[in-house]
């Protein structure tokens, strides 16, 4: 690799909350794709796990925070994260990133905030109508920070989180405009499966997974739990006997069959027979539970060997943490020299 080869590479940045484990949902909506562009090598890439922003909502129970840090850092090196491909941190231990959230409250009116259609539909789902607290409603500008401090022109996320992106791009273009060309402004990057971006949970097609609904299959689940919640997926109701025919919209178990077995001829065999009539629910569900092992045996073993190894899951935080905070440093000198807060020098 040529020297140039390295500052041409794009930047993402991408993360997750550590409010429980990763779900399939998560794997094919954000960890698979992750995982290709790191193995790609066109990428520099920093994974966050986003304790502060978890915070937002979990101010009063900071210790579901805690227990939930190391699953999700395992979550994310059994799927394949390498450390020493990718950035794996944690955000509450760089400490830029707060300064540089100082800096572009300044720029945010709380009006635009308070219009903010993601921000809106999050504080109706938990209930802060009437009381919302005011890290969560500026979670916009914080995110300006995460993405801003690491100069990522790439953000990995979900159709719901494009508004909160796009407010982020203003505030990057409102600070270039005022202080000059310092920021660099990000682009959304969406899971290319249409799919994947909305997997539903197991008890009907209307509800996305969830952690906090409690309807996912988690990465870290074994093949027993595994098997019982696919046994407890919602299908047809009309689909009463095995001649019956049946119907595949709307239909979770085919769902997610399109999913993770995609161009698969014995799904296509499936569909025709069970709409035909002539084919169980429950061989159906066999075939998905096959399916969905192949994925998650790998999966599952990696994980065992990072929980009972801890202090080495630590060990790779702390050492992400270290590079990533250096480089935010570097960010947060070049926002203060150029709005013209360093007074006493470096």
């Amino acid at each position: 690799m040529m020297w140039y080869d390295v500052f041409m590479k794009q930047v993402i940045l991408t993360g997750d909350r550590p409010t429980g484990k990763l779900h399939i949902g998560h794997f094919v909506g954000a960890l698979r794709q992750r995982v290709d562009m790191q193995n790609s090598g066109e990428y520099d890439m920093f994974v966050m796990i986003a304790d502060q922003q978890a915070l937002t909502d979990n101010a009063r129970d900071p210790q579901k925070i805690r227990n939930n840090l190391l699953e999700v850092a395992m979550d994310n090196l059994a799927v394949g994260i390498d450390p020493e491909k990718t950035t794996l941190f944690v955000q509450s231990a760089i400490p830029a990133l707060y300064e540089l959230t100082i800096h572009y409250q300044n720029l945010v009116n709380l009006g635009r905030l308070q219009r903010n259609p993601t921000i809106k539909t999050e504080i109706r789902e938990r209930g802060f109508e009437k009381s919302v607290p005011v890290g969560f409603l500026t979670y916009p500008i914080a995110q300006a920070a995460d993405i801003t401090a690491f100069n990522a022109n790439l953000v990995p996320v979900g159709e719901d989180q494009l508004p909160i992106l796009e407010q982020d791009r203003e505030i990057v273009r409102t600070f270039n405009s005022i202080y000059g060309e310092v920021l660099v402004e990000p682009e959304a990057v969406l899971a290319t499966d249409e799919k994947a971006r909305r997997l539903p949970g197991i008890r009907g097609i209307d509800d996305k997974m969830s952690k906090s609904l409690n309807n996912g299959i988690y990465l870290a689940d074994d093949a027993e739990t595994v098997r019982q919640k696919v046994m407890e997926m919602y299908t047809d109701p009309d689909h009463i006997r095995v001649t019956d025919p049946g119907k595949i919209d709307g239909n979770v178990v085919f769902y997610y069959l399109d999913v993770f077995a995609p161009n698969d001829p014995h799904v296509a065999e499936m569909k025709e027979q069970y709409r035909a009539g002539g084919l169980g629910d429950v061989t159906v569900k066999e075939y998905l539970i096959e399916v969905l092992e192949k994925l998650l045996a790998p999966i599952r073993e990696k994980r065992a060997y990072y929980e009972t190894r801890p202090d080495e899951v630590r060990a790779i935080l702390r050492a992400g943490s270290e590079k990533a905070n250096a480089v935010a440093n570097t960010t947060l000198q070049k926002v203060r020299d150029a709005i013209g807060v360093n007074y006493f020098g470096s």
